[in-house]
């Protein structure tokens, strides 16, 4: 099947090159580009992307009250609610794209639902296969930068006490595990050599943890375990 992506980006010559680099690839269609968060909105609602690449600082709305838009839950805040709703549900997967030198802003766009984010200057063949990855429905936790800001942005906050921690009573102990190492960025092969279980048991355990959780994918897992305090920045 083919993604359709959107390109949200103020920089005309980014959102270009971004474009002309994705719809070179066969399993890739770029069905549209804004220059900013507010027309980011509209065009997402309009054309229904699979995934929306979105920059994290814009004109007029910033990338992550774009992401918020876009991603609200029908049980969200009122009319960005009900606009997600008249489109039937469809809620994007969305990809930040940001600098190196990121703050909490990104932290915010991943509590909001976001998928992960790539480097703006990362490699051509990074931001292909950074598509292809949260349109098959994960989240972009592989390079080890993400890992590293999450914990930085985690280690700035209190930890274990509120609702987080709370809402992991719903895990049995075997689900507790694998969230943590989810959170440590292991992959499902690696969660399954850790500890002896199949793949396929993995990906069963890791889906009843959203499930219960309610979370979107891995991105917000990883940020709900910091948040509670099951893991440690630098453990």
């Amino acid at each position: 099947m083919t993604t359709r992506v959107i390109i949200v980006d103020d920089q005309a010559m980014v959102r270009a090159g971004f474009a002309a680099l994705l719809a070179a690839q066969s399993d890739i269609d770029v069905v549209g580009e804004a220059p900013d968060g507010v027309q980011g909105v509209e065009l997402s609602r309009r054309v229904h992307p699979d995934v929306v690449l979105m920059d994290v600082r814009m004109p007029e709305m910033d990338g992550l009250e774009a992401a918020r838009r876009i991603l609200a839950p029908a049980a969200g805040d009122g009319g960005t609610a009900h606009a997600v709703q008249a489109v039937g549900e469809h809620r994007p997967r969305v990809l930040m794209l940001t600098t190196f030198d990121v703050d909490d802003y990104v932290y915010e766009a991943l509590r909001a639902g976001a998928s992960g984010f790539l480097l703006k200057d990362a490699p051509p063949a990074d931001l292909i296969a950074a598509v292809r990855v949260v349109a098959s429905g994960d989240a972009l936790l592989a390079p080890s930068v993400t890992r590293r800001l999450i914990a930085d942005f985690a280690r700035q906050r209190p930890a274990g006490r509120g609702k987080p921690a709370l809402r992991l009573k719903a895990l049995t102990e075997r689900e507790t595990e694998v969230l943590t190492l989810v959170a440590r960025g292991r992959s499902n092969a690696e969660i399954a050599e850790t500890l002896v279980l199949a793949e396929q048991t993995v990906k069963t355990h890791v889906s009843r943890v959203l499930t219960k959780l309610d979370l979107r994918d891995r991105a917000q897992a990883v940020v709900i375990a910091y948040e509670s305090g099951l893991v440690a920045p630098g453990e």
